[in-house]
């Protein structure tokens, strides 16, 4: 047997599809215990869990038969990977306060056991801030997530929140018990988050960026073995783990905490870095005394994405910007990789009605010089793999061109 893992059915009606999770797990040759939350029963049964898995199935904390050698914590150590799945807005937040009221939870709380979870919620309970608040903490905590997808709900609406499918989830699970590090010898830096270009002590210029697509980015590259310099404006998001974060505020400082990383292999900017700055910052707030608001004169702040694309011995061996557009997206875009002189470069809209800026899902078309490819939409994170996989795939082939 390759591995084990622990299987946490949480209650839903996406309960169903653990039932063929399970069968995928066994074809890999990779074991299955299964422990049901009291919800779960309600969509499948214990009968179908223990054919399916070969194994049986735990639902009581206080068993006499199991609690008589610590079953909770011996189970919580029986495996090499916790998956939770599906993962209900109930079992995520109690995941986040540490509450251990039933066998799953109590699992969770004792366990130093890599946990992945896969959540599955109706689109509200999906995009209410104390979901995403609670999933931030997880990911803080070291929780890998996989989905959810977007598409059609048994209550009947339509949008994030359905469960990943099985084939995905068993994907992220191999990738987490085999790690893969095709990347292991490449040095990567990732810009991310907005920029704020001061105006004076108190006020400045910025834009809506979230930094979430960058911070996802740099948390891939670092899962597939890279050592990853993150150059971030101002943002609240948690370190991804294994990766050097930079913090900075302005344009100008972002780029020379650029500079000073070189020399990187990779460079993906994906900073939403300010236009323009204030050419005098006030000293003092700036005070309305009832006649006319005071008159800024603006200074163009330099371009990174351009300045890294520069030929030179520190130019990273792959380039890759981000344009962010409000229309006419593709013919932008095409025009600013032409300009800055970046390898590829990946387009989104982020006009009114998308909800990109500070939201989780993101619609891109990735531009190589060689293609336009136009990806469907998806978490922010599953764009970030995506990605990832490119840049490992390009770098694989060039060594194929080098041994030929």
């Amino acid at each position: 047997m390759r591995a084990r893992v622990l299987l946490i059915i949480g209650g839903g009606i996406a309960a169903y599809k653990s039932l063929e999770l399970i069968r995928l797990l066994r074809a890999r040759d990779i074991g299955v215990r299964c422990v049901m939350t009291e919800a779960a029963k309600h969509f499948v049964t214990p009968l179908s869990l223990q054919t399916l898995s070969g194994e049986k199935v735990h639902e009581a904390l206080f068993s006499p038969t199991e609690e008589s050698e610590i079953g909770h914590i011996a189970l919580s150590r029986s495996a090499d990977l916790i998956v939770v799945c599906p993962a209900s807005a109930n079992l995520l937040a109690r995941m986040r306060v540490g509450l251990a009221d039933d066998l799953p939870t109590t699992l969770l709380l004792a366990t130093d056991t890599p946990i992945l979870v896969a959540p599955a919620m109706n689109v509200r309970m999906w995009d209410h801030p104390a979901t995403q608040e609670n999933l931030d903490i997880l990911k803080q905590r070291g929780v890998h997530i996989v989905g959810p997808n977007e598409g059609d709900m048994a209550c009947g609406e339509y949008g994030p929140g359905r469960l990943a499918e099985p084939p995905e989830i068993l994907a992220a699970i191999e990738a987490r018990l085999f790690p893969q590090r095709p990347l292991k010898d490449f040095h990567a830096l990732v810009t991310a988050g907005p920029t704020h270009e001061a105006i004076d002590p108190v006020r400045y210029i910025a834009n809506h960026s979230s930094g979430r697509q960058g911070y996802a980015i740099a948390e891939v590259l670092a899962e597939l073995g890279a050592c990853v310099t993150l150059v971030s404006g101002p943002t609240d998001l948690p370190v991804p783990p294994g990766v050097e974060r930079v913090r900075v505020s302005s344009a100008q400082e972002m780029l020379a905490a650029c500079e000073a990383a070189l020399p990187v292999d990779i460079a993906v900017c994906v900073a939403a870095v300010g236009d323009w700055s204030v050419a005098q910052v006030a000293d003092e707030k700036l005070k309305k005394l009832g006649g006319a608001p005071p008159s800024l004169t603006l200074k163009e702040n330099p371009d990174i994405l351009a300045t890294l694309s520069k030929a030179g011995p520190l130019r990273p061996r792959l380039v890759i910007g981000f344009a962010a557009e409000t229309n006419n997206v593709l013919a932008h875009a095409l025009e600013k990789r032409q300009r800055k002189g970046c390898d590829w470069l990946v387009a989104n809209g982020v006009g009114a009605g998308t909800n990109v800026f500070g939201g989780q899902r993101n619609r891109v078309t990735l531009l190589t010089g060689q293609e336009e490819e136009s990806w469907p939409e998806m978490s922010k994170f599953d764009v970030a793999r995506r990605l990832a996989q490119r840049i490992s795939d390009y770098f694989s082939s060039l060594s194929i061109k080098e041994t030929q």
